[in-house]
């Protein structure tokens, strides 16, 4: 394969990339190239987490307002992945690539200067839809400019690189916002985008699949967008319509009905924005399973750790970067290791192994109590982070590495997609689950901490800033009765995460099932060469 693929030539979808001249086309190059963006976007997402607090008290946000500062990015990713990897994979990833990255960079800068919740959270979604055009691609340009037998070292290093961004986010996040404000996490990507825009301009080749003339799949977007949309808005509004509603239930529904539809008609295309046939290769649709459970957990997990480590222990942002180190550590360590593991056993051992340790990892959060020491918190955290990066590379070679070069670009959508929706599900499913056993606890726990029952009752009003960790007091209370109602919202706090890790747990642990029954090691789909051992 040459370095730049012709719209008009077909090329194999096993041919090596040719040996390029000079810089641009130089597959360790590429990586290094979006490897920038990547490393952008996974600090942001981390960064983000340390900041959400802050945002919250500084800007008068609610819970709810909160969420969306993160749903409204996740949800704008989930709707536009698949179609950023498509355009890619037609138009030329490496273009798609760098509009991504512009446009992640301006709106990360115009998130900073928005001055309002609303703002933020409108700045977030086009933050979210630049973001759809630049992950789907990374992992498209390095399935067209590696040759099979190098790709899964690709992936790992790929997945390194997320997990390092994501470790350093906690430190720099809380560096930021302790002596500069939550604006800060924002504009820092503005001198990371412009690296990685030129160092992208130079180096990356254009590639792109040989498609001929063909209409583009304008219904397949709507309909796929749609869908995604529906079905996670259903989610984000479940705890406040109630779960069993039929407001609820029907908006799920009606996503899923739609998202039916979609199935269906793509399999009538010729050129279909999401091919099903994709779906025949069994550790690819387990993959993408694995994928939306695994950052369920990890992404529902670190937004309520958050919470605990700074409303209810006191710790600074910086100090909460720094408590939640060792995961992100142990991610940087697993994903090698993971990638390794998957190119000698095949994601059959590598993916649940992953699962079950994030699943003990989230019954290890169950014992955390107001009072908990550190020894507490960091095994569970090493856990959450050996898991996810595990994961991440067994799930990256499983979904990408089984879909011909050819569908590159879709593919890493699709797994981009997951990871998206699995995200906005457990921040919006966990932090619903919190609220709820709070609901149900609160004047229970502030009783039992010596808070006189009439106030009890009376501070049940407060129970959205409890669902946040913060304890509803006031000036006019005694000390004895204030170190009460903190003690009483504190313990409440807890009930709901006590629930939300229960749930994450279990759910970890029936996706290990799953992947140790359902994914066989053997041929893969036509037109994809396994990786030489």
């Amino acid at each position: 394969m040459t370095s730049t693929v012709s719209a008009d030539v077909p090329t194999p979808a096993h041919a090596p990339p040719a040996a390029a001249a000079g810089r641009r086309g130089n597959p360790w190059l590429s990586l290094i190239a979006v490897a920038f963006g990547l490393f952008m976007v996974g600090l942001d997402g981390s960064v983000v987490s340390i900041a959400n607090p802050e945002i919250g008290r500084d800007l008068g946000a609610s819970t709810a307002e909160l969420q969306w500062v993160t749903n409204s990015y996740l949800l704008a990713l989930a709707a536009a992945l698949i179609l950023g990897g498509k355009l890619g994979d037609r138009f030329g990833r490496r273009t798609y690539y760098l509009i991504g990255v512009a446009g992640f960079t301006i709106a990360s800068v115009a998130i900073g200067l928005a001055g309002s919740i609303e703002g933020v959270i409108a700045f977030r979604a086009a933050q979210g839809l630049f973001g759809a055009l630049l992950m789907p691609n990374t992992l498209g340009i390095l399935r067209a400019v590696f040759p099979p037998k190098r790709f899964g070292m690709a992936v790992g290093i790929w997945a390194m690189v997320s997990s390092v961004s994501t470790a350093l986010g906690p430190i720099v996040g809380g560096l930021l916002v302790q002596h500069v404000g939550w604006e800060s996490v924002f504009y820092i990507n503005a001198p990371i985008g412009v690296i990685a825009l030129i160092v992208s301009a130079l180096v990356l080749p254009e590639s792109k699949s040989p498609t001929g003339r063909h209409r583009f799949d304008v219904a397949g977007v709507l309909l796929l967008a749609i869908g995604l949309l529906v079905l996670v808005f259903a989610v984000v509004k479940g705890e406040a319509w109630g779960w069993g509603s039929a407001r609820t239930l029907g908006t799920m529904a009606a996503g899923l009905l739609i998202l039916i539809i979609f199935g269906w008609f793509e399999t009538r295309l010729e050129h279909p924005l999401l091919p099903m046939r994709l779906f025949r290769s069994p550790a690819l649709t387990i993959g993408a399973i694995i994928t939306a459970i695994n950052f369920f957990t990890l992404l529902g997990s670190i937004f309520y750790i958050m919470l605990y480590l700074q409303n209810v222990r006191g710790y600074s942002p910086v100090w909460s970067g720094v408590l939640t180190l060792p995961l992100s550590l142990a991610s940087v360590v697993a994903s090698p290791l993971g990638a390794a593991l998957t190119d000698r056993f095949g994601p059959r051992l590598s993916m649940p192994l992953g699962m079950v340790l994030q699943g003990a990892a989230s019954f290890g959060l169950m014992a955390l109590g107001t009072h908990s020491g550190y020894w507490a918190m960091w095994p569970s955290f090493i856990g959450l982070g050996l898991g996810v990066g595990m994961v991440m590379a067994a799930s990256s070679e499983a979904i990408v590495g089984n879909a011909p070069v050819k569908d590159g670009g879709v593919a890493g959508g699709l797994q981009a997609t997951m990871l998206q929706i699995g995200g906005a599900l457990g921040t919006s499913v966990l932090i619903s689950i919190i609220s709820a056993r709070v609901s149900g606890t609160l004047a229970g726990s502030l009783t039992e901490a010596g808070v006189p029952a009439p106030l009890a009752e009376g501070l049940t009003a407060a129970k959205d800033v409890v669902a946040m960790g913060i304890a509803p007091v006031s000036a006019d209370l005694t000390g004895n009765v204030r170190a009460a109602v903190i003690e009483g919202a504190g313990t409440a706090f807890l009930h709901g995460v006590h629930a939300a890790a229960l749930v994450s747990g279990v759910l970890c642990l029936l996706a290990a099932v799953v992947a140790v029954v359902g994914i066989r090691r053997g041929a893969k789909p036509e037109g994809v060469v396994p990786p030489a051992h």
